[in-house]
């Protein structure tokens, strides 16, 4: 391989030149070519073509390959540079606080059961396996899932 890469490596390079501007993309192509080469070299017969010949085929195949591919990849403009990049701020807004106040206010509707599920997973982080296991004992309900007992909490009580 190394003969093969010596040899033709300056015919597969100015192919791939020749489909892609820069010089990473041929470095890519150059690459692919002779992997492709070493993976069905047993292709070749020489009946039908030279060496030169079928490694620049096959060379002008990926990067005919490469540039379609690329072609077809969004074109994405880098974003101008900031002076100053604002951070979130530790001030609640307006708005947050009228939302928080109104879940709060929606919670508070709740049985208490939902709200412990709430608290746990919103405010302690929990995810739903972890209240599982805490609150198994606790909520007598062995087999259920958060989503299961906060599915049971929204349905109105049945008539006695």
């Amino acid at each position: 391989m190394e003969r093969c890469i010596t040899k033709y490596g300056g015919l597969v390079w100015s192919i791939a030149q020749r489909y892609v501007k820069d010089r990473s993309s041929a470095e890519d192509i150059v690459q692919e070519t002779f992997t492709d080469l070493w993976k069905t070299a047993k292709r070749y017969d020489p009946a039908i073509a030279t060496e030169c010949s079928f490694i620049g085929m096959l060379a002008r195949r990926r990067a005919i390959d490469f540039a379609r591919k690329e072609s077809r990849r969004p074109q994405l403009e880098p974003l101008p540079e900031a002076d100053h990049i604002p951070l979130a701020s530790d001030e609640s807004t307006a708005a947050m606080r009228c939302d928080s106040e109104q879940v709060r206010a929606a919670l508070g509707i709740l049985p208490e059961e939902t709200r412990q599920i709430f608290s746990l997973h919103f405010d302690q982080g929990m995810t739903h396996p972890e209240i599982v296991e805490k609150n198994r004992s606790s909520l007598g309900h062995d087999q259920d899932t958060p989503q299961t007992w906060l599915d049971r909490s929204a349905k109105p009580p049945a008539p006695s």
